[in-house]
């Protein structure tokens, strides 16, 4: 696995990183959605009637894996963790909006002990982007962000894959410039190559298109 480390800027980080972003409002969406469930099932069991158990102990498995999906979120929202673990990838802006931008990436959604890799192309549609030009064929380069958000993990490959630029770290260019450095011209060349895809990716299963190993550039491919 191909990693990069740099000092992340946890002050900018906070402002921009729009997964950080996202984790935190899911979190708080889960623990308010556990503190609903368990209110409905008290009412429920207070009721004290045969059905009213019964809805008590749905309310209650809802309440578990929604405390679940908080403390899921709380052990994974280090920004200083997530770009330590994740796998540095190559994106690219593929198309622009007047206030957002889409990001296809190249990345490998198959799990750690799995016997081959599977890459992919996915998006992802983000709002800030510092340390670049909002003009397509712009080189992104990103960690992979690969989650499965259930208590255990089922299948070779993740459940949700999405890329998440160095700059949402640092506003350092010359580490953005070392990242995009560290991955090679044959993998940036397939993205820009195929940046017409982005649109059959985005109506694809989980946003995601798996490439034939055969079509992948140098190591990727083996």
């Amino acid at each position: 696995m191909r990693r990069f480390e740099f000092p992340v800027d946890r002050k900018h980080a906070h402002a921009v990183n729009e997964v950080f972003a996202d984790q935190r409002r899911l979190r708080i969406m889960a623990i308010a959605a556990a503190v609903i469930a368990t209110t409905g099932a008290a009412y429920l069991i207070w009721l004290r009637h045969p059905w009213a158990y019964l809805l008590a102990v749905a309310f209650v498995l809802g309440a578990v894996v929604a405390l679940w999906v908080a403390i899921w979120t709380a052990r994974h929202a280090s920004i200083d963790k997530l770009y330590t673990d994740g796998e540095l990838v190559p994106a690219v802006v593929s198309e622009t909006y007047p206030s957002s931008v889409v990001l296809l990436a190249l990345v490998d959604v198959s799990k750690p002990g799995t016997a081959d890799s599977r890459y992919a192309l996915v998006i992802r549609r983000v709002r800030a982007l510092p340390g670049h030009v909002a003009e397509a064929g712009e080189r992104v380069p990103a960690v992979a962000v690969r989650t499965d958000r259930a208590p255990r993990q089922v299948g070779e490959r993740w459940q949700s894959v999405s890329a998440m630029p160095i700059a949402w770290g640092t506003t350092d260019e010359a580490v953005i410039e070392r990242a995009r450095a560290a991955i090679s011209d044959a993998e940036w060349r397939l993205l820009t190559d195929n940046l017409a895809l982005t649109d059959k990716v985005r109506r694809a299963p989980a946003k995601r298109l798996l490439l034939d190993p055969h079509q992948l550039p140098g190591d990727l491919g083996s």
